[in-house]
Protein backbone atom coordinates (compact mmCIF):
# COMPACT_ATOMS: atom_id res chain seq x y z
CA UNK A 1 0.00 0.00 0.00
CA UNK A 2 1.02 3.45 -0.48
CA UNK A 3 -0.01 6.59 0.86
CA UNK A 4 -0.20 10.06 -0.66
CA UNK A 5 -1.02 13.81 0.72
CA UNK A 6 -2.98 15.15 -1.88
CA UNK A 7 -3.12 19.24 -1.51
CA UNK A 8 -6.63 20.90 -2.50
CA UNK A 9 -5.24 23.62 -5.11
CA UNK A 10 -7.96 26.21 -4.19
CA UNK A 11 -7.94 30.01 -4.04
CA UNK A 12 -8.25 31.32 -0.27
CA UNK A 13 -11.45 32.93 -0.83
CA UNK A 14 -13.00 29.44 -1.90
CA UNK A 15 -14.99 27.12 0.73
CA UNK A 16 -14.56 22.92 -0.26
CA UNK A 17 -16.77 20.26 1.02
CA UNK A 18 -15.07 16.96 0.53
CA UNK A 19 -16.77 13.40 1.05
CA UNK A 20 -18.19 10.22 0.12
CA UNK A 21 -21.25 8.63 -1.44
CA UNK A 22 -22.32 5.87 -3.54
CA UNK A 23 -24.06 6.16 -6.75
CA UNK A 24 -24.17 7.96 -9.73
CA UNK A 25 -27.05 10.20 -8.78
CA UNK A 26 -24.78 11.89 -6.17
CA UNK A 27 -24.20 14.73 -8.55
CA UNK A 28 -27.66 15.97 -9.55
CA UNK A 29 -29.10 14.95 -6.25
CA UNK A 30 -25.62 17.17 -4.88
CA UNK A 31 -26.75 20.39 -7.95
CA UNK A 32 -30.34 20.16 -6.71
CA UNK A 33 -29.77 20.40 -2.38
CA UNK A 34 -27.00 23.24 -3.20
CA UNK A 35 -29.21 25.66 -5.38
CA UNK A 36 -32.19 24.96 -2.93
CA UNK A 37 -29.77 26.55 -0.35
CA UNK A 38 -29.45 30.17 -1.93
CA UNK A 39 -30.19 31.58 -5.60
CA UNK A 40 -26.99 33.66 -4.59
CA UNK A 41 -24.39 30.28 -4.05
CA UNK A 42 -21.92 29.99 -6.88
CA UNK A 43 -20.62 25.98 -6.71
CA UNK A 44 -18.80 23.22 -8.85
CA UNK A 45 -19.58 19.59 -7.80
CA UNK A 46 -17.40 16.34 -9.17
CA UNK A 47 -18.12 12.90 -8.34
CA UNK A 48 -15.64 9.59 -8.75
CA UNK A 49 -17.62 6.95 -10.14
CA UNK A 50 -16.55 3.61 -8.65
CA UNK A 51 -17.84 1.11 -11.39
CA UNK A 52 -18.77 0.89 -14.57
CA UNK A 53 -16.88 3.87 -16.84
CA UNK A 54 -15.49 5.44 -13.79
CA UNK A 55 -15.80 9.04 -14.81
CA UNK A 56 -15.59 11.59 -12.72
CA UNK A 57 -19.21 13.05 -13.30
CA UNK A 58 -19.79 16.75 -12.78
CA UNK A 59 -22.79 19.88 -12.12
CA UNK A 60 -22.68 23.34 -10.88
CA UNK A 61 -23.85 26.78 -11.69
CA UNK A 62 -20.14 28.06 -12.16
CA UNK A 63 -17.57 26.75 -14.86
CA UNK A 64 -14.50 28.15 -12.88
CA UNK A 65 -15.70 26.20 -10.11
CA UNK A 66 -16.64 22.97 -11.98
CA UNK A 67 -13.11 22.73 -13.33
CA UNK A 68 -11.74 23.40 -10.17
CA UNK A 69 -13.98 20.56 -8.54
CA UNK A 70 -12.87 18.07 -11.57
CA UNK A 71 -9.53 18.63 -11.42
CA UNK A 72 -9.51 18.40 -7.90
CA UNK A 73 -10.95 15.01 -8.31
CA UNK A 74 -8.85 13.52 -11.11
CA UNK A 75 -5.55 14.41 -8.47
CA UNK A 76 -7.34 12.60 -5.79
CA UNK A 77 -8.47 10.00 -8.11
CA UNK A 78 -10.41 7.78 -5.05
CA UNK A 79 -13.41 6.04 -5.90
CA UNK A 80 -17.09 7.42 -4.40
CA UNK A 81 -15.51 10.33 -3.52
CA UNK A 82 -17.01 14.25 -4.17
CA UNK A 83 -15.64 17.37 -4.13
CA UNK A 84 -18.30 20.70 -3.84
CA UNK A 85 -16.60 24.27 -4.32
CA UNK A 86 -18.46 27.50 -2.83
CA UNK A 87 -18.90 31.07 -3.71
CA UNK A 88 -20.88 33.68 -2.14
CA UNK A 89 -21.75 31.33 0.34
CA UNK A 90 -20.74 28.91 3.04
CA UNK A 91 -20.43 25.17 4.14
CA UNK A 92 -22.69 25.89 7.45
CA UNK A 93 -25.58 27.39 4.94
CA UNK A 94 -25.60 24.07 2.83
CA UNK A 95 -23.70 21.44 5.11
CA UNK A 96 -27.10 19.84 6.68
CA UNK A 97 -28.66 20.17 3.05
CA UNK A 98 -25.61 17.72 1.43
CA UNK A 99 -25.55 15.43 4.22
CA UNK A 100 -29.20 14.79 3.80
CA UNK A 101 -28.83 14.02 0.11
CA UNK A 102 -29.44 9.77 0.31
CA UNK A 103 -26.46 8.81 -1.40
CA UNK A 104 -24.19 10.63 0.56
CA UNK A 105 -22.28 8.51 3.36
CA UNK A 106 -19.34 10.60 4.97
CA UNK A 107 -18.20 14.11 4.70
CA UNK A 108 -14.63 14.44 5.63
CA UNK A 109 -14.36 18.01 6.27
CA UNK A 110 -16.32 21.66 4.93
CA UNK A 111 -13.19 24.49 4.98
CA UNK A 112 -11.85 27.54 3.80
CA UNK A 113 -8.45 26.43 5.07
CA UNK A 114 -5.47 25.02 3.39
CA UNK A 115 -6.50 20.96 3.25
CA UNK A 116 -4.80 18.33 2.17
CA UNK A 117 -6.65 14.52 1.44
CA UNK A 118 -5.04 11.61 2.99
CA UNK A 119 -5.48 8.64 0.36
CA UNK A 120 -4.31 4.70 0.49
CA UNK A 121 -3.30 3.53 -2.69
CA UNK A 122 -4.11 -0.62 -2.87
CA UNK A 123 -4.27 -2.75 -6.07
CA UNK A 124 -7.67 -1.98 -5.87
CA UNK A 125 -7.62 1.56 -6.06
CA UNK A 126 -7.29 4.61 -3.82
CA UNK A 127 -9.69 5.49 -0.74
CA UNK A 128 -9.63 8.53 1.29
CA UNK A 129 -8.38 7.55 4.33
CA UNK A 130 -8.61 11.51 5.98
CA UNK A 131 -7.62 15.27 5.61
CA UNK A 132 -5.39 17.41 7.21
CA UNK A 133 -7.53 20.70 7.27
CA UNK A 134 -5.84 23.77 8.41
CA UNK A 135 -3.17 24.56 10.88
CA UNK A 136 -2.66 22.82 14.52
CA UNK A 137 -3.34 24.82 17.57
CA UNK A 138 -0.92 27.34 18.72
CA UNK A 139 -2.29 27.42 22.04
CA UNK A 140 -5.89 28.31 24.61
CA UNK A 141 -7.85 31.30 23.58
CA UNK A 142 -7.91 33.81 26.93
CA UNK A 143 -10.50 35.19 28.23
CA UNK A 144 -9.63 38.27 25.60
CA UNK A 145 -9.98 35.75 22.62
CA UNK A 146 -13.53 34.62 23.82
CA UNK A 147 -14.73 38.07 23.75
CA UNK A 148 -13.32 38.67 20.20
CA UNK A 149 -14.98 35.18 19.32
CA UNK A 150 -18.36 36.04 21.00
CA UNK A 151 -18.27 39.52 19.18
CA UNK A 152 -17.33 38.02 16.24
CA UNK A 153 -20.71 35.83 16.09
CA UNK A 154 -23.06 38.65 16.88
CA UNK A 155 -21.49 40.76 13.92
CA UNK A 156 -21.61 38.09 10.96
CA UNK A 157 -25.41 37.52 12.62
CA UNK A 158 -25.18 33.98 14.20
CA UNK A 159 -25.87 35.17 18.18
CA UNK A 160 -27.99 37.60 19.33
Amino acid sequence: MEWHAVPIDKPDDLNVIVGQAHFIKTVEDLHEALVGTSPHLRFGVAFCEASGPCLIRRTGNDDELVDLAVRTAAAVAAGHTFFVFLREGFPVNVLNAVKAVPEVCTIFCATANPVEVLVAETDLGRGVMGVVDGCPPAGVETDADVADRQRLLRQLGYKL
